[in-house]
């Protein structure tokens, strides 16, 4: 038998990681303790869902939340482009982190002025690392040219194409090509023949998609994730919810670790 392969799944979920985030992280180090193998994120990077990288921050002497999100180049890369084409504002970083320290500690203004980057998602997940988050896991992400080449084909996605001197994220369903426009309201565009490395599945369609790159033995799962997935098409793989944890959407900057001097492998794992 080969080794166990422990996966979660997610989307860049703020440049600060939502609360989840880390339960279904923590959740996949605890069960490899108890039977091993390696653990692999699949970053689900060619989401476009801009609202998915807000991340809510509470005032340290006040307690008033507020929620930041990366500036984008232009409202149709806003609200189309996927999360590892979504580029960000140049000035972005700097204007953030001169507001950081009304939220989160010294060294994690550090942290996030470290981080190079030019999109959504490769500035999120350079903060993971920053952060100790993934020391020890692999990433795939589902923007990447060469997983969506080793991918099957699926019956229910969305398609990158160019539409007015920008990357989107078009929803492919029969023959057709559309933008979500908000409700019921859609925006068909122009017809472009789909390529394999330009598809990214849909929600239903993206288990067996995902499972068919990284074949894992098991899945630690959010608790709405075990409502849709439909397990069957799966049946080996054992799936595991995740760990409950307080304000689970919230942003997480509470990293011990970084004021302890050791690594989030470490602190993790404690």
């Amino acid at each position: 038998m080969s080794d166990p392969v422990i996966c979660f799944g997610q989307q860049p979920c703020g440049f600060f990681p939502k609360r989840f985030f880390h339960a279904k992280l923590l959740t996949a180090r605890r069960l490899q303790q108890s039977v091993g193998g390696r653990i692999v994120y699949f970053c689900h990077d060619s989401d476009h869902d801009y609202r998915e990288t807000t991340t809510p921050l509470r005032d340290l002497k006040t307690g008033d939340l507020k929620r930041l999100n990366f500036d984008h180049m232009g409202k149709l890369q806003k609200k189309y482009t996927p999360l590892y084409a979504k580029r960000i504002q140049a000035d972005w970083q700097e204007k953030t982190a001169r507001v950081l320290p009304c939220f989160v500690v010294p060294a994690l203004v550090g942290t996030f002025l470290a981080v190079r980057a030019e999109t959504v998602a490769d500035f999120c997940l350079g903060m993971y690392r920053g952060l100790g988050l993934l020391d020890g896991i692999d990433v795939v992400r589902s923007g990447d040219p060469a997983v969506r080449s080793k991918a099957i084909d699926v019956d229910d996605f969305y398609v990158d194409v160019d539409y007015e001197g920008e990357l989107v994220r078009a929803r492919c369903q029969a023959g057709r090509l559309s933008l979500h426009r908000g409700g019921d309201e859609y925006l068909e565009i122009p017809w472009s023949e789909p390529r394999k490395s330009s598809i990214s599945p849909a929600r239903d369609t993206r288990l067996r998609w995902m499972q068919s790159v990284v074949r894992c033995t098991h899945y630690v799962a959010g608790a709405s994730e075990m409502q849709y997935l439909n397990r069957d098409e799966t049946p080996e793989i054992e799936f595991v919810e995740r760990d409950a944890i307080e304000d689970s959407h919230g942003s997480l900057v509470d990293y011990p670790w970084i004021a302890e001097g050791s690594s989030g492998t470490d602190a993790a794992v404690r």
